[in-house]
């Protein structure tokens, strides 16, 4: 398929704080250099996209435009120079910078109006994006699953896999259940840890967390989240924690659960736009360490034959992270079950799929 211009439905965010527009008239040039055109199967929906819809990344000044980053689909055709990926191929789409050209994305308009997008864009039937934002889908790796290699996967098991990259037994903390703890956890369950704290305030998350590795559980609706953890740690707190909540308070309480002279504390949410956390200094010189997570220091190319392995072996059960499945028509239904904590990894599943 090589054409100037391609037709396409998608989600636009018109105005912040107001519901996606679904359209279907939505036209992208043909792909550039360095450009790939994809005709999405199945798009994830994740927190970030919630956040951009609900203003809470400040001020946007790109409106209107389409959002998702990360989703699986098929290659109809590609821009010159390159070579990554061919026409036919399955791919996966994701937001961390891979192989390959980085040109940022495809030319969108509706009628006389600009369409703003990203390097990447998955609220849509069909997409032009980066070539370093596509990745050929392993062999044996179902869709749906391969969808969270788009983010969640990558972020949550990266933190364990490029950046706590444990060595010897410990104990772990996870703060916050979505997909990208949920990944984290399951990676942790692969190393030696004592024990590994899963803290949420969803009895629901907790258990399945029960069911992919964790030890103990911890309800943050009903129990003091630092003084648990310091219990289960003999007073001392864990050498490492994680926190993919996305709040300034358990970014702090994931930090004030770590022990001094050495603990670990990554965090890979982002509060709202303008949100600060506090930190008492005198725990950083007691030894405690604090560091924020670009996407798991995920080299996408990499890591997802890596982690690939390890689910088709039976080790990293992400199917688990997949929730409710939804058509492109009920995009503000999957984004309100996310704010409401009703949902893991809703996908949004294309008539082409």
């Amino acid at each position: 398929m090589q054409t100037d211009h391609i037709t396409l439905s998608g989600a636009v965010l018109w105005k912040i704080g107001f519901p996606l527009v679904v359209v279907d008239d939505i036209v992208v040039r043909a792909p550039g250099t360095g450009q790939v055109l994809v005709e999405l199967g199945i798009s994830g929906v994740c927190h970030s996209q919630l956040m951009e819809a609900r203003g809470k990344r400040g001020e946007d000044r790109y409106l209107p435009h389409l959002l998702g980053h990360e989703g699986t689909g098929r290659v109809l055709s590609i821009g010159p120079d390159v070579t990554k990926v061919k026409p036919g191929d399955a791919v996966i789409l994701g937001w961390i910078k891979g192989d390959g050209m980085n040109v940022g994305g495809g030319h969108y308009t509706l009628d006389e109006t600009r369409i703003n997008a990203g390097a990447v864009t998955t609220f849509n039937s069909k997409a032009v994006v980066s070539e370093n934002r596509v990745f050929p889908l392993p062999q044996g790796l179902p869709e749906d699953v391969a969808v969270l290699f788009g983010c969640s996967a990558l972020t949550g098991a990266g933190m364990l896999l490029n950046e706590i990259k444990p060595r010897q037994k410990g104990n772990l903390a996870v703060i916050g259940l979505g997909g990208i703890g949920l990944s984290a956890l399951m990676a942790a369950s692969l190393h030696d840890f004592e024990k590994i704290i899963a803290v949420d305030v969803s009895d629901e998350k907790l258990n399945l967390a029960r069911l992919l590795g964790a030890t103990h559980m911890v309800n943050a609706s009903r129990d003091d989240v630092v003084a648990t953890i310091r219990d289960l740690t003999g007073g001392v707190g864990v050498e490492f924690s994680i926190e993919a909540a996305g709040q300034t308070a358990t970014i702090e309480k994931a930090f004030a659960s770590v022990k001094r002279h050495g603990g670990l504390c990554v965090f890979a949410s982002h509060p709202r736009a303008g949100a600060t956390i506090s930190i008492d200094p005198f725990e950083m010189i007691c030894g405690k360490n604090i560091r924020g997570s670009w996407g798991g220091g995920c080299q996408p190319d990499r890591d997802i034959i890596t982690l690939t392995g390890q689910y088709l072996e039976g080790t990293l059960p992400l199917h688990h992270l997949i929730s409710e499945q939804y058509e492109l028509s009920e995009i503000n239904m999957a984004l309100e079950n996310i704010e409401a904590g009703k949902s893991l990894r809703p996908l949004i599943r294309f008539s082409s799929s």
